[in-house]
């Protein structure tokens, strides 16, 4: 690996063992930092011969402890932060070729560059990475329109546990020779090998965007003012995001120097993104129509519009910074779940209902993707509550009522987040025995010495 190709030492490898929210924490005894493929799989392929496990790491966003070693201290961190290099843009072909470790900002910069749009867009976006992102299958707020980022991808590189490269990145919408392996690697979360570049896809700019901060009569109504919205712009609505007014107060608080888009406190709100390839006024005008619409029907309470860059970047921040003011605060119980969007509200208000006849002083920061089913519905402890004293005698109750319900309503108990080692033995109940045994049947094919991110996703082993 050369002079600067590794890490040890307590104090150079304590980034790469400990999460963002610094609740997992493991031990290595080495970080590989490679530059090329090649690296990746000569590493690879020394680890498989001598039987060391591997922990792949983007940008160590992970709130599932997906990403760090556990605490044996045997296992190795490979890094891909420093393959961060962004190979190729095709605007013919609206196609781009990047390094695994290019971060989900440098990759929307470096097509905003050459006019095009690459549309995932997440909040971690400065720091988490490309290959972070697929071996997830990160999501955000854009979804609705465009998809995961299984379906933001066309080719991909990875390398495999015995150290072969697997390399796919044409860059073609079109290919039925035989299964299409890149999706193996895409939300495996580096248990079948380290994904090392990728072909994306690229979307036209948008020439306009409209956006408002709505208060809605509750969930059910957010429900019918998505499908208003949908109908009447035609396929323009980019994202619709839910908020609870205890997640506002959160943020508000958290930011201090943020005032609250709409006069009073209102129970729900909702934040919707138009954008088209039309002019602003068109769209503006789209906009206006779906909220007179939602107030006719009395879905909605009360709206104030963007009406320039900076009122549309402050709502997005109040949306954006509900994450970190959980972490800031603690003492947050996260479920990623998604349901249909046709149960979406039941689901919310008998969630809602049961966590607080547990504790009643509960805060209900409830937010995120109601467009494409997908909640974080992430109970707060009181605020005269300790963090820990409350997450010891709630979290697993109320993680496992939560995920009961969604479960009941045909939904899943993680929606973008992953599994992790967070809820790695809960998938063994929600997960069919047929469904366990095929995963374990993929995982011993590609690695058969269970080397890759070992303790991660897969429950007990089947046999």
């Amino acid at each position: 690996m050369g002079p600067h190709g590794c890490l040890t030492g307590d104090a150079d490898t304590e980034p790469f063992v400990t999460d963002y929210r610094r609740i997992y924490r493991g031990k290595s005894p080495l970080v590989v930092m490679p530059t090329t493929t090649e690296q990746v799989s000569r590493v690879m392929a020394w680890c498989y011969d001598h039987n060391v496990p591997v922990v792949p790491q983007g940008g160590n966003t992970s709130l599932m402890g997906g990403a760090v070693p556990d605490g044996t201290g045997t296992a190795v961190v490979i890094s891909l932060k420093k393959m961060n290099r962004v190979l190729a843009i095709d605007t013919v072909n609206d196609t781009m070729i990047v390094e695994a470790g290019v971060t989900l900002s440098g990759a929307r910069a470096a097509a905003d560059d050459a006019r095009r749009l690459f549309p995932l867009r997440i909040g971690s976006e400065g720091s988490c990475q490309i290959g972070g992102n697929l071996s997830t299958n990160a999501g955000g707020t854009a979804v609705l329109r465009y998809g995961n980022m299984r379906d933001l991808v066309l080719g991909i590189e990875a390398v495999l546990p015995d150290g072969r490269i697997f390399s796919s990145l044409k860059g073609l919408r079109k290919d039925n020779t035989g299964y299409d392996l890149k999706h193996l690697f895409i939300g495996a979360e580096g248990t079948l090998g380290i994904v090392t570049g990728a072909v994306l896809k690229l979307m036209p700019q948008p020439r306009s965007t409209a956006v408002a901060f709505v208060a809605v009569d509750g969930p059910e109504a957010a429900v019918k003012l998505l499908g208003e919205a949908r109908a009447v712009s035609g396929g323009a609505v980019n994202a619709f995001e839910l908020i609870s007014a205890p997640a506002l107060d959160l943020v508000l608080e958290y930011l201090g120097d943020v005032p609250s888009p709409l006069p009073g406190r209102h129970d729900w709100m909702v934040l919707i993104e138009l954008t088209s390839g039309t002019d602003e006024a068109t769209l503006s005008g789209t906009l206006m129509e779906i909220l007179e619409s939602g107030l006719a029907n009395e879905w909605v309470v009360d709206a104030a519009v963007a009406s320039s860059l900076s009122d549309s970047q402050q709502f997005w921040r109040l949306r954006e910074e509900i994450s970190d003011a959980q972490t800031r605060t603690g003492g947050s119980i996260k479920c990623d779940i998604s349901v249909p969007v046709s149960r979406i509200a039941q689901f919310i208000d008998k969630a809602s209902a049961e966590v607080l006849a547990l504790e009643p002083a509960t805060r209900m920061v409830i937010y995120g993707h109601m467009g494409d089913g997908n909640v974080h519905f992430n109970p707060l402890r009181p605020k005269d509550r300790d963090a820990k004293d409350f997450l010891a005698q709630w979290y697993q109750p109320v993680s496992d009522l939560v995920d009961g319900l969604a479960h009941a309503e045909n939904g899943s108990i993680s929606a973008e987040h992953g599994i992790g080692v967070a809820k790695r033995d809960d998938l063994g109940r929600y997960k069919s025995p047929v469904e366990l045994e095929l995963m374990w049947q993929i995982k011993r094919a590609l690695d058969p010495k269970e080397l890759m991110n070992p303790g991660r996703v897969l429950p007990q082993s089947v046999d």
